[in-house]
């Protein structure tokens, strides 16, 4: 299925840009490189020219959730080998310990990003994502992007192939316009990037236990100016934003569904049963303390944050509401060695790890 790209330059007239090229594929590695953001704003990258048994990687990137993105360019038409070499690359990755990645990072910094040099990997992490990564969710799972001007239908019928069946294996179109001597450069996926991860999801589910019917919740990236846990109890609700990636998964959430809320890095602060549906910043209300409503930008410690993005249906936060059944205090969240951790805002875990944490905490908050 061939995408078509286009842009139009709006004048008196609408004038179609004509496709140009980009005069290398190095350039296209170092834009990327320079900013992660033209694939996606949830990675960050880790490495390039990775040396693998297989031959050097183009790009390495990690997630918010720890998991590891292969990036493999190619500026022509895609085949069938370039596939094939991506997922050598992938099953090399699948292999890195905890140090070999720290390692990665370090001589990529040493190399292309050296006013870094000093920073570990997590240091890194820390500072683009808000969060300390546990070592322990590091590499858990992978995914293979491949970025191409063009594909070829063999390949497409492979990548579609292995997307169903929990190989979270993708392909982002670029194409570049030129203007007169200006250059434009414009990107589309093949599939939707969150319905490849959660067909992974659900392949890597079928070998798990069944779903506990609790809801794990990540009230991520706390700090003075994004969310506020004090704000989220006193006016019931959770909250994600700043992208598709973060705040889609609200949409599980139903009237009636149970959530065990985590702050990344703290531990466990709050059990509450949804009361509602997903509503951006500028669409939703909460009650003061003296019964009358107002929108959660007019009476929230962050309200001015908030307004920054609340017209961006993209970036903009995005509330569910909560009635709490059991809080605590940031300062006494509850973190044991075995809990389950995850960055996605919301998920469904069906790991014994999860059923372990839910009945511990279950004891632990004094909740049936």
């Amino acid at each position: 299925m061939p995408l078509e790209q286009a842009i139009w330059k709006i004048g008196d007239q609408l004038t179609r840009l004509s496709p140009s090229a980009i005069a290398r594929e190095i350039d296209l590695e170092s834009h990327i490189d320079a900013d992660a953001s033209i694939l996606s704003s949830g990675w960050l990258i880790i490495g390039r020219q990775v040396p693998s048994d297989v031959g050097p990687i183009d790009l390495l990137a990690i997630d918010q959730s720890g998991s590891l993105i292969v990036i493999e360019l190619k500026k022509q038409q895609t085949t069938r080998d370039i596939t094939a070499q991506a997922l050598d690359y992938a099953a090399w990755v699948e292999t890195l310990t905890s140090d070999q990645i720290a390692g990665i990072y370090k001589r990529y910094c040493e190399k292309y990003r050296p006013q870094d040099s000093q920073l570990t990997l997590d240091d890194a992490f820390k500072r683009r994502f808000g969060v300390i990564l546990p070592a322990e969710d590091l590499n858990l799972t992978h995914r293979i992007v491949l970025v191409a001007s063009e594909l070829d239908a063999r390949t497409e019928r492979i990548v579609r192939y292995l997307a169903g069946r929990g190989i979270e294996m993708n392909v982002l179109f670029f194409q570049v316009f030129a203007d007169g001597t200006q250059q434009f450069l414009s990107r589309v996926w093949m599939l939707d990037e969150l319905e490849v991860e959660e067909q992974a999801a659900r392949s890597r589910s079928e070998n798990l236990g069944e779903w506990n019917g609790e809801y794990y919740v990540s009230f991520g990236l706390y700090d003075e100016e994004s969310r506020n846990w004090e704000d989220a109890v006193k006016y019931g609700f959770i909250s994600a934003g700043g992208g598709r990636w973060y705040n889609a998964t609200l949409e599980y959430l139903t009237p009636g569904a149970r959530i065990w809320v985590n702050v990344p890095g703290t531990g466990y602060v709050g059990v509450g049963e949804v009361t509602g549906t997903s509503k951006r910043a500028s669409e939703f209300t909460v009650t003061r303390e003296d019964g009358t409503s107002a929108n959660i930008m007019d009476v929230s410690k962050n309200g001015a944050v908030l307004r920054r993005t609340s017209e961006d249906p993209d970036k903009s936060e995005y509330f569910v509401p909560v009635r709490w059944i059991k809080t605590v205090p940031l300062a006494k969240a509850i973190h044991e060695v075995g809990f389950f951790g995850n960055q996605h805002s919301v998920c469904k875990p069906r790991t014994s790890k999860w059923v372990h944490t839910v009945e511990r905490l279950k004891q632990l908050f004094g909740v049936i």
